[in-house]
């Protein structure tokens, strides 16, 4: 089956469309972060193109950018592969967003705007709507994380915990079978997202930290 590419869906905080790099880059990213690609199997941009239905130079670019955040390995003379997952980089990951996630975290309540805190409500309303399967929470905490990064008002804080989040999410996917408390895990956005709302910025950031460290406690459990 094809999958498209939906060009219209979002735009930046500007109101600008993506371009096709960027909406190659999502789609891309997110196939892989959700292991759709799996760990370690081969990438072509042939299949990409007709599945996304986006042309060659924009999927190529796609793949450079994937390939600087470690998500893609180009190997000459043998062809472009999802990275492998190395469980003992989780810790390195960890030691990283402990600190980048108190951050923006705390930027986000110091920074939000009226129109983000709207965003950030909506959010908060998805964790009264029962979510029917792990990969409906897994949506819901990667929309939560970039609405906050988003909130920092720092596009190299906001492009450099993307980068952190995608390669800590994929590990989470690996063992998505594995963890029987998910949805616990999910559910301590709530508060943070209602600190950040209410502009209580020390509050939040040490929830963020809570959460990153819980997160990698949770998944060493089902090693």
């Amino acid at each position: 089956m094809t999958a498209h590419v939906n060009t219209s869906a979002r735009q930046d905080r500007h109101g600008t469309p993506p371009s096709l790099t960027d909406q190659a880059y999502e789609a891309i990213r997110d196939l892989i972060v959700t292991l759709q690609i799996r760990p370690g199997a081969p990438i072509s941009e042939e299949q990409l193109m007709r599945r996304l239905g986006l042309g060659r130079t924009p999927i190529h670019q796609a793949i450079k950018r994937l390939e600087s955040e470690r998500l893609v390995a180009i190997f000459p003379r043998r062809g472009t592969f999802a990275t492998e997952v190395n469980i003992t980089d989780l810790a390195l990951i960890t030691e990283v967003r402990l600190q980048l996630e108190g951050h923006a975290a705390y930027s986000a309540a110091k920074r939000r705007t009226r129109a983000e805190q709207e965003e950030l409500r909506r959010l908060l309303e998805e964790f009264d709507e029962p979510a029917t399967t792990d990969a409906d929470l897994m949506r819901l905490d990667t929309e939560v994380h970039r609405a906050i990064y988003r909130c920092t008002h720092n596009s190299y804080l906001e492009a450099t915990l993307g980068s952190y989040y995608n390669l800590a999410t994929r590990i989470w996917h690996l063992f998505l079978d594995r963890l029987p408390h998910v949805s616990e895990h999910i559910e301590q956005h709530r508060p943070l997202l209602e600190a950040i709302i209410a502009g209580h910025a020390d509050q939040a950031r040490d929830l963020a930290r809570a959460h990153v460290s819980q997160f990698e406690s949770t998944v060493r459990s089902a090693l």
